[in-house]
């Protein structure tokens, strides 16, 4: 059975090559444009892996990793944050939250998948 991952991005472009890049190796993907809409999302669904970017409007994306891992669902759910955020303060902040990795945009697919595999097949 296909793992799924959830990717949470206000650019709809960065979600669809997320989508297409992570469907291309047979993931299922549910998305969400911001924190709000991913947690109204985050209802018990099984996830295997929540991406998300920082700076998005209603709800960012480490506020997110926060509020996910309260859920007890999602609570050991790995969480990864993709964004042009790269400062060292940030990264703290999300590892803080619960964030397992870091990946700054722009991306090459096989860097992604390579997180990903890291997170979630290993």
């Amino acid at each position: 059975m296909a793992k799924t991952i959830m990717i949470v991005d206000d650019s709809a472009s960065v979600r669809k090559v997320v989508r297409l890049t992570l469907e291309g190796e047979g993931f299922n993907v549910i998305d969400a444009s911001d924190g709000v809409e991913a947690l109204k999302k985050l209802n018990g669904v099984k996830i295997h892996l929540l991406i998300t970017d920082v700076n998005m409007p209603n709800m960012d994306g480490i506020t997110l990793v926060h509020e996910a891992k309260k859920l007890p669902a999602y609570k050991f759910t790995p969480m990864m944050i993709l964004t042009t955020e790269a400062s060292d303060d940030k990264k703290m902040q999300g590892r803080k939250a619960g964030a397992k990795a870091w990946l700054v945009k722009p991306f090459q697919p096989p860097t992604l998948l390579d997180a990903v595999s890291k997170l979630i097949l290993s």
